[in-house]
This record gives C-alpha cells, sequence and structure tokens, in this order.
C-alpha cells in the first residue's frame, strides 16, 4: 500500500510577500477580510499568534479568483 502526501510549502507573510508582490500588511488584512482562510490558506502551529501561510493554496485561489474575474469582464464586454 503505497500513500501519496503532498509537500505543503509555509511561509510567513513577509516571504509570502516576495512571491506575490504585496506588502506583508495586506496580505494580513486579507487574513483578516476572511479572503484567506484558517485551515486553508493559513495556519497557527501549535494554536500560538504566528501564522504560516500554504504556499499552494494561496496560489491556487489567486489563479481561481483570476479566472471568474477575467469571466466576469469578458461577459461585460460582450
Amino acid at each position: 500500500m503505497s500513500t501519496t502526501q503532498t509537500l505543503k510549502t509555509y511561509l510567513t507573510a513577509k516571504e509570502l510577500s516576495q512571491r506575490i508582490k504585496y506588502q506583508p500588511n495586506v496580505i494580513n488584512n486579507m487574513l483578516k477580510d476572511s479572503v484567506l482562510l484558517e485551515g486553508i490558506h493559513y495556519i497557527r502551529p501549535f494554536g500560538r499568534r504566528k501564522v504560516l501561510y500554504l504556499w499552494e493554496a494561496v496560489e491556487q485561489t489567486m489563479f481561481e479568483q483570476g479566472q471568474v474575474a477575467a469571466a466576469a469582464s469578458s461577459a461585460m464586454a460582450a
């Protein structure tokens, strides 16, 4: 029996900001505004205050929301 394990990339707000070109405070505001969801886009290891972002989930959501925005833009132009 083999199990496939997905590797996750854990990033701080500063590290994430370097990848997506947003300031760390903007990323933290996205967390407060429920754009980024605990358990999906970020975790609080050991129940502490520190937040680690899950790169793969953030990247997937950015891609999906970009497609939705592009589709809506195309529909409005038609």
